[in-house]
């Protein structure tokens, strides 16, 4: 995509998607450091009024505690909405009821409902808690039942790893909606036909209810390769190929990665995408910078 071009299409969403939404992802810090660190990206994103805020839950409810904390504080110190992201692995029927009567209690009304990763990591076999929750369709009807939660739930734009047809990946979204899921966020993707592709797939099988794309600006390509690999995403060779030669460079990665994930958000603005869920990474300056570059402003900022 040539430079001129990159300019027109995002010129062209800036001019036709007078104010996208956007909604932000959040991981519950592990020091002192960290919590710093995120608070501070909380504070500096929040003026951009998103949609809700989503906090992650760790592999095998790992960081059940310090998830809870953040989302109540979010809601106590904030004027976000939380997503308190939840899954099945780990914990009885009666133990994640009682995590989402606290959510409730605690101001929460949207859960991100997840099956959740082995407890022995990407790739290993799943198999449920023996009085817990079957998967992610049984979550969102549990907490459907529970209180009255709105529901977002993850979709794979480039087909679940563990699935074994696209037909069966989106009967399988199908059903989360069926549960009471209200809306699909997507694993994240670097190319937006990919994106433009699975949404044609859903509209061809019938699925009317909103996806969300899922976006990670990149900086670190190495790390972000496991992670792709993992979840079943691809890491273009064209981008991992811009950042050849930079490993020693953070504020040249930050720079191209800005330039690639506003390119490709304005991409898919000009496909009539509206909505934007960005993976900070608990870092506000690139999804600060994307955003300003789509037309998001702070409030007192918007024209």
């Amino acid at each position: 995509m040539s430079g001129a071009h990159a300019h027109n299409l995002i010129a062209e969403a800036a001019e036709r998607l007078a104010a996208p939404r956007v909604s932000f992802e959040f991981f519950p810090p592990k020091t002192e450091a960290l919590e710093t660190q995120l608070w501070d990206s909380i504070r500096k994103l929040e003026p951009l009024a998103p949609s809700f805020v989503s906090v992650t839950y760790g592999a095998g409810g790992s960081t059940r505690d310090r998830t809870h904390r953040t989302v109540a504080r979010i809601v106590a110190e904030t004027k976000l909405k939380p997503a308190a992201h939840l899954t099945c692995v780990g914990a009885s029927r009666e133990e994640i009821d009682g995590v989402l009567r606290d959510y409730w209690s605690a101001g929460v009304r949207h859960i991100v409902a997840l099956r959740g990763d082995p407890p022995g990591g990407v790739g290993a076999a799943y198999a449920p808690h023996p009085e817990g929750y079957a998967g992610a369709v049984d979550l969102v009807a549990g907490a459907r039942k529970v209180a009255e939660f709105e529901v977002s739930v993850a979709v794979h734009p480039e087909r679940h790893p563990a699935s074994a047809t696209w037909a069966a990946d989106i009967e399988n979204f199908k059903r989360k909606l069926e549960a009471g899921a209200t809306r699909g966020i997507s694993q994240f993707f670097f190319d937006a036909d990919v994106f433009l592709r699975f949404r044609d797939r859903l509209a061809a099988a019938g699925v009317a209810a909103p996806v969300v794309p899922g976006i990670m600006p990149v900086t670190n390509v190495k790390g972000l390769k496991k992670m792709a690999d993992g979840c079943g995403a691809t890491l273009p060779g064209w981008l991992a190929r811009l950042f050849d030669g930079l490993d020693d460079d953070p504020d040249t990665r930050r720079l191209v990665a800005s330039a690639t994930t506003a390119q490709l958000c304005a991409h898919l603005a000009a496909e009539g995408v509206e909505d934007f869920h960005f993976y900070t990474l608990n870092r506000a300056d690139l999804t600060l910078a994307i955003c300003r570059i789509i037309g998001v402003r702070a409030k007192e900022q918007a024209v």
